[in-house]
């Protein structure tokens, strides 16, 4: 890179801004509970300039990439999806401009499609996705709606999104489930989820598996320190069968995680044979931001 680039993730409830230098290195992070659903109508540029005015007056050359769900009907403006198979660069050019409160520009990153069945969306993920430099392979993004994807070529060819989180917060804070939880001590959340990978082997699915979390308490054979652990092993665990139907093998499987989530799916991936390579989400980021910046500016 010829000069810093400054890359928002500019999600639902958080907004992460970086400041990257022109060597490549990370010179500022700046975070704040800045998502788009806090932003009124019209309120983004003095947003922008909340979450990453210090980083503009730091680097006021700098080109801005914003990347996330600030891209969506609800963001700043919409950034169509690109439909797969998407290359960095299509991805890049698909960007779209808008304008900071200083009169610089800004360039929204657009989501992307895909069609493999039942239609499927992403935004946000694609910006790690290039950030991986991955030519062929499977890429695991875990979250509140984990997200799947294949490259094949450098090129993103497809993916599946699963509400692994999303249903886990669920169960376990609303379903007559949530009764039966406790705080788990680590030996708990250790036992707990071993049984929960345990239980998505067995036939039966995950509902028949998850009523296990109520009925074994009742039997005095499971805690109640180990529901929440148990339920999260057993969704991560049929998340991954469900991959693995999808995509077949999964061998050179890469992960993008850090903290309790890449703890949770590597132990659930190690449980089903597979050694993943891994990746924190924000060097991925950076990369991914790098990588798309240069193809604008291509």
């Amino acid at each position: 890179m010829s000069r810093p680039l400054i890359a928002l993730d500019w999600g639902t409830t958080r907004a992460r801004a970086v400041l990257i230098a022109a060597d490549g290195t990370v010179q500022a992070r700046r975070s704040a509970d800045r998502g788009i659903q806090s932003v009124p109508a019209g309120g983004f540029p003095a947003a922008f300039a909340e979450i990453a005015g210090e980083l503009r007056r730091m680097a006021p050359e700098a080109p801005v990439l914003l990347a996330g769900m600030v891209g969506s009907r609800n963001g700043w403006v919409e950034a169509p999806y690109v439909a797969c198979p998407a290359s960095p660069e299509a991805i890049a050019a698909a960007g779209i401009a808008v304008t900071l409160e200083d009169g610089a520009r800004a360039t929204i990153l657009p989501g992307l499609s895909c069609d493999d069945g039942a239609f499927d969306v992403m935004r946000g993920e694609e910006t790690l996705l290039v950030g991986l430099g991955l030519a062929d392979g499977i890429v695991c993004l875990p979250g509140t709606h984990s997200k799947w994807a294949r490259v094949e070529r450098g090129v993103i060819t497809g993916f599946a999104s699963f509400m692994t989180g999303e249903v886990y917060g669920l169960l376990a804070g609303q379903s007559i489930l949530a009764r039966l939880a406790t705080e788990p001590s680590p030996a708990e959340a250790e036992a707990g989820a071993r049984l929960g990978i345990a239980a998505a082997a067995r036939p039966g699915g995950l509902l028949n598996a998850a009523f296990a979390a109520r009925s074994e308490v009742l039997a005095g054979r499971m805690s109640g320190g180990m529901v929440g652990p148990f339920l999260s092993a057993l969704l991560v665990a049929q998340e991954i069968a469900g991959a693995r139907a999808l995509f077949g093998s999964l061998d050179g499987l890469a992960l993008v995680a850090d903290g309790a989530l890449a703890r949770s799916y590597g132990a659930a991936l190690a449980a089903a044979g597979l050694a993943p390579s891994v990746t924190d989400p924000q060097d991925a980021f950076v990369a991914g931001a790098l990588r798309l910046a240069g193809a604008l500016r291509g």
